[in-house]
């Protein structure tokens, strides 16, 4: 893959749940100009539809019927980001139920490949994609890629913050040895890998554009 423009960088973010990616992928997003697609938002349309629907989360075959129903696009924002089924995703993505479901959702190869093919659809013409395998899968020939993380203890803190609830750590413990099961989570090839745990989200942008300057000369800041 070439890299041009801004418009037609495509940026791998990958890490750990709690780490730090989405929010580092919004920011930079918006600093380039580019399309924010938060791919685990896509999995856990599809574990709130199954959930919705009384499916068995450990039947491909369900779960793909359900899948093919769902469309996922782009919304016309600054930056643009993820719409499900014409409507930016609402909190009952973030429920604990769907929480628990998602990796299990998530686990079926074939679910996983029609996710993919989708991804690229959404991902094709530039953007910001953060997820878990992006860099190694999905977009293996990104012109940039992330890995973050950050310690354990960091992680759930965040986690907790986010979703104000004392099992938010040892839920973060059972979707990481879950998805694990999947996906083992390492840096892709390339992979510029940054470690957020005593960084500011400031700092974190920071050696996020570093990359994204390496791999185009002279990156600009949008302008707001």
């Amino acid at each position: 893959m070439e890299t041009g423009d801004a418009g037609t960088l495509v940026i791998a973010i990958d890490g750990p749940a709690g780490a730090g990616k989405s929010t580092l992928a919004r920011e930079l997003a918006e600093a380039l100009g580019v399309a924010y697609v938060n791919t685990g938002l896509m999995y856990r349309a599809l574990a709130e539809a199954a959930l919705r629907l009384g499916l068995d989360t450990s039947d491909p075959s369900a779960l793909e019927r359900a899948l093919r129903d769902i469309r996922f696009d782009l919304d016309g924002g600054h930056p643009s980001s993820l719409l499900v089924d014409g409507r930016p995703p609402g909190p009952e993505l973030e429920t604990g139920e769907v929480e628990a479901a998602v990796s299990s959702v998530s686990s079926h190869p074939a679910v996983r490949e029609i996710m993919r093919a989708a991804q690229r659809a959404l991902g094709e013409r530039g953007a910001v994609m953060e997820g878990r395998d992006i860099a190694t899968v999905v977009f293996p020939d990104a012109d940039v890629k992330i890995f973050v993380t950050a310690s354990p203890e960091v992680r759930a803190a965040r986690r907790f913050r986010e979703r104000g609830t004392a099992a938010a750590g040892e839920a973060l413990e059972r979707r990481d040895a879950l998805d694990a099961r999947t996906n083992l989570l390492e840096p892709a090839d390339g992979a510029v890998v940054i470690d957020s745990t005593d960084l500011s989200l400031a700092e974190v942008l920071d050696r996020a554009l570093e990359a994204v300057a390496a791999a185009r000369p002279n990156p600009t800041r949008s302008e707001s």
